[in-house]
């Protein structure tokens, strides 16, 4: 069983007036019926292959989530709360610890909950892979590539093949355009 991990802690500020700190990014209807937290839950509703998903989640957003999530349907396993947003390796790593206690050695998908994926196939059969490597040991990130430069994102430098055909290894993380780490 993979656990999905949908962080939900952003503050809305990228695309101000219409994300704002109480109401950010991830809550809103851009693309389609469902908010962008609804569109990244349903993509791991599949319960043959995951369990119900942890939120970790702004302490200010939790009845706007609960709603969201209400209204597809959805209960989630846990909805953890910052009191104050960390970034993405604390809230995982909290993700981590709950779900410790329920399974020692927890298969997790951690997933912002603002992205938008089109080809949600493409999406599973990625996910896929990337377990068959994570239960054998392997951190897993996932990539795409580069279709024009942009400095707010960093890059990924691919390595070797791994045994599972899709996946490599990683030789390095890195900007080179000042997005703000190296």
């Amino acid at each position: 069983m993979i656990y999905p991990v949908v962080l939900s802690g952003g503050s809305g500020t990228r695309l101000w007036p219409m994300s704002r700190t109480l109401y950010p990014k991830q809550l809103l209807t851009l693309l389609g019926r469902d908010s962008l937290l609804q569109q990244t839950v349903r993509r791991v509703a599949d319960d043959r292959r995951f369990a119900a998903p942890l939120l970790v989640a702004n302490e200010e957003h939790r009845f706007i989530i609960a709603e969201q999530l209400r209204e597809i349907a959805v209960v989630p396993h846990a909805l953890l709360l910052e009191p104050i947003g960390r970034n993405t390796a604390p809230a995982a790593c909290v993700a981590a610890l709950a779900l410790t206690e329920i399974d020692p050695d927890p298969l997790m998908l951690v997933m912002p909950s603002d992205h938008t994926i089109s080809d949600v196939g493409a999406f599973l059969a990625a996910v896929d892979l990337a377990a068959s490597e994570a239960r054998n040991g392997a951190l897993v990130g996932f990539g795409v590539a580069p279709e024009r430069v942009e400095t707010g994102y960093g890059y990924i430098r691919r390595g070797s093949s791994l045994e599972t055909e899709g996946v490599s290894s990683v030789t390095e993380f890195g900007c080179r355009l000042g997005c703000g780490w190296n």
